[in-house]
């Protein structure tokens, strides 16, 4: 995972929820753009969950991204 992959996720508009995926099997699901914070130089990584504790990451680590499907518009049909 690059650096400009991990911001272009972030930053999309409509922004969707995603996991981040480590080396280690652990999984850290990133709720908001708000909840993910990238240290100046890039390498650390910030994710906070909805209890305001939160997980320091390094980037290099970091396997997979998992992007959520989007929310289904009210009344639309499949």
């Amino acid at each position: 995972m690059t650096l400009e992959e991990l911001r272009a996720w972030r930053d999309a508009s409509p922004f969707r929820p995603f996991t981040l995926r480590v080396a280690d099997g652990r999984s850290f699901r990133v709720r908001h753009r708000d909840y993910l914070l990238v240290s100046p130089r890039g390498r650390t990584i910030i994710v906070y969950n909805d209890d305001e504790t939160c997980n320091v990451l390094d980037l290099l680590l970091v396997t997979e991204l998992s992007v959520e499907a989007p929310a289904p518009i009210l009344g639309e049909q499949n």
